[in-house]
């Protein structure tokens, strides 16, 4: 009788009440919604002629947003070359620099949560809360904001130095994101089995050598989906610098659909690349990851004793090692590759070497 995967236990009595109990609930709230929706959002108003219900309000062609002339724009090279281009440009540069900052930081600072001086620890924890706790548009808009803090608070002229919309997005996306990443980092290397770290005590690694040694090797492999999920968040909060007037992606789009009056053609092929670029970045990390992977593989080609490899020549297969006789005393002589060696002091025959004839 073959063995059946149970993925949970069957309900009891009282849970299928419960079950039912639940679902009926369920039912019933999401039919007020429905019913509060409709007397809601589906009444005629002075200010409103059509409400959530009326066809008017889902057109499939609202003011021909679907039209050919709506998305001629987008053949046009000018459109790629003045709006498209540039503002992908920027959102890569702003990505990609704040992801290496953004790994950066949390590596550090997630090493830091792990010291054992409280005052590295303790610090360490409190950037980390602060500024996961803080909304990432708030960050960049204090970071705009410095000159006018340098001089209200610190009586600095205002002219002595400049924040640019890239350096509030890069900022911002580092403090953030970094700060995830680094609960991230200090989740992986406490994942790692405590036996790595028992191993390298004895044979006498320091703590910093077995950190960068021993655990972080190992704990960048099963952090991978962890660390580019959050890069993939990085690169499209990235378009939140439309509001600091940064010209990225989404800012770029907004001035051709401005322009030609069709914003659902430019949302759509915004979200295309956004949906291209993302999947690039998870394609490269699967590969990356596969690469460490296959890195880590110890190899199966036999070695002498000095480490040389050994030159195998083709010839007939060896006998299985299980099948041979073991030699007087119960033991068989193993060579340098695992294989079993005749007993030299006996034949098959009953006869030695020297009495065997051609």
């Amino acid at each position: 009788m073959s063995a059946q995967s149970v993925l949970f236990d069957a309900p009891g009595p009282k849970a299928r009440a419960r079950n039912v109990v639940y679902t009926v609930g369920t039912l019933i709230l999401f039919a007020i919604g429905l019913a509060i929706l409709y007397l809601g959002f589906n009444r005629t108003l002075t200010e409103r002629e059509t409400g959530l219900f009326d066809p008017a309000t889902w057109a499939v062609n609202p003011a021909g947003q679907w039209t050919a002339e709506k998305w001629e724009p987008f053949l046009r090279p000018d459109t790629w070359t003045d709006y498209v281009v540039p503002g992908l440009q920027n959102t890569l540069t702003a990505a990609l620099t704040a992801a290496v900052l953004a790994i950066a930081f949390g590596l550090v600072f997630g090493i830091g949560r792990m010291s054992d001086h409280w005052w590295i620890r303790v610090p360490a924890g409190a950037v980390v809360e602060f500024f996961r706790g803080i909304p990432l548009l708030m960050l960049i808009f204090f970071t705009m904001a410095l000159p006018i803090v340098a001089y209200q608070v610190f009586d600095i002229p205002t002219g002595t130095f400049q924040v640019t919309a890239l350096v509030a997005v890069v900022t911002g996306l580092t403090l953030y994101n970094g700060s995830v990443l680094a609960e991230v980092f200090r989740a992986g290397v406490l994942a790692v089995p405590k036996g790595q770290s028992e191993a390298a005590q004895a044979i006498g690694m320091t703590k910093t050598q077995n950190m960068w040694l021993i655990l972080i090797p190992q704990a960048i492999t099963s952090m991978m989906p962890a660390i580019v999920a959050q890069l993939v968040v990085l690169l499209k909060d990235s378009a939140l610098g439309y509001i600091v007037a940064f010209p990225e992606l989404l800012r770029s789009f907004t001035l051709v659909a401005t322009r030609e009056s069709n914003v659902i053609p430019a949302a759509i092929i915004c979200a295309i690349i956004y949906i291209v670029i993302n999947l690039s970045l998870s394609r490269f990390a699967i590969w990356l990851e596969r690469r460490n992977s296959r890195r880590g593989r110890p190899s199966t080609k036999p070695t002498a004793a000095g480490g040389a490899p050994v030159a195998v020549q083709p010839g007939p297969a060896a006998p299985d090692a299980t099948a041979q006789e073991p030699a007087e005393g119960g033991a068989t002589a193993a060579g340098p590759s695992g294989a079993t060696a005749p007993d030299e002091g006996s034949d098959k025959d009953g006869e030695g070497p020297e009495n065997r004839r051609d």
